[in-house]
């Protein structure tokens, strides 16, 4: 997590993963404006279903990063909603609420970050080193990977866990919190970051569907019909004859997203989805469930 230390070899690059949320678009910037060390790639992974204000927000970063030398990557492992709906496609299970066939409050397992995020970011950086799968990274080389996690957030700071990453948290090292990021990103034009996280992802609070509803009517018409579509769980389902033992929502209340009061607080949200800390929990998979949702 610490910079690194005498006796260590040098990283052969310096990646960052960028989100395109507060924290990492933080990084980006102050990279850019030489306040930290330059990266050779800046990575973000797309999962194909970010709400219209990321695209929108990313565009500005590809241009901060080109503006200074720095390369920014889209990579992807699919489109996550039309996957999350085509019977043919391996279903990686999101963290949707179930009702189960006597009322019980479960929810399925999150394998999402790890198919969108975290696997595509591995991969990358294995192709970038040289060395894409299956070849074998020689021992010693190795990316540095800065992420985006502020002070506030110190507990979420992990050591990578493959050879080839070595971790790094630059906000940690300047001591900076998520206000600090935010002020300084207003004070560059940036104070609109947006929260980075899927349309369709069941962790927003009634406020952010609300805004959603309120701003981009387009992106809640999207979620109301995929909430629909997952009501008995992956089209496979059906098809293979698995047994149905609850029915899915994207809502916490487990009724129709288009039937959810908004008005009602519900409290605060994760702020975004980060690929490498996500801020929202370990939903374990519903006993008896089978993780077929």
């Amino acid at each position: 997590m610490a910079p690194r230390t005498p006796g260590h070899p040098p990283p052969a690059l310096k990646l960052l993963s960028l989100g395109a949320g507060v924290q990492s678009s933080t990084l980006l910037l102050l990279a850019a404006q030489g306040a930290i060390p330059r990266f050779d790639y800046a990575l973000f992974a797309d999962t194909g279903w970010e709400p219209t204000a990321v695209y929108r927000h990313l565009a500005r970063l590809e241009t901060v990063a080109a503006d200074a030398g720095i390369p920014l990557l889209r990579i992807s492992a699919g489109n996550i909603r039309r996957d999350a709906l085509d019977e043919d496609h391996r279903f990686a299970s999101m963290p949707l609420f179930i009702r189960g066939p006597h009322g019980e409050r479960q929810m399925a397992r999150r394998q999402c970050t790890a198919e969108y995020k975290i696997r595509p970011l591995k991969r990358e950086a294995r192709r970038l080193l040289g060395y894409p799968h299956p070849n074998r990274v020689p021992t010693g080389v190795y990316a540095e990977q800065s992420i985006g996690i502020s002070v506030d957030e110190v507990h979420r700071a992990k050591d990578a866990d493959v050879r080839y990453l070595r971790n790094r948290f630059p906000l940690l090292e300047i001591g900076w919190t998520r206000r600090d990021c935010r002020a300084y990103l207003a004070a560059h034009g940036l104070g609109d970051t947006p929260r980075s996280a899927c349309v369709g992802c069941p962790y927003r609070s009634n406020a952010s569907w609300a805004e959603m509803k309120a701003t981009d009517p387009a992106a809640w018409e999207d979620a109301v019909a995929f909430d629909a579509a997952i009501r008995h769980g992956h089209p496979a389902a059906a098809t293979r004859g698995t047994p149905l033992r609850g029915t899915y929502y994207l809502h916490a209340a487990r009724v129709p997203l288009a039937q959810v009061d908004l008005g009602i607080d519900t409290g605060p949200e994760p702020e975004g989805c980060s690929p490498w800390a996500c801020r929202s929990g370990e939903p374990a998979e519903p006993p008896g469930n089978g993780g077929a949702a």
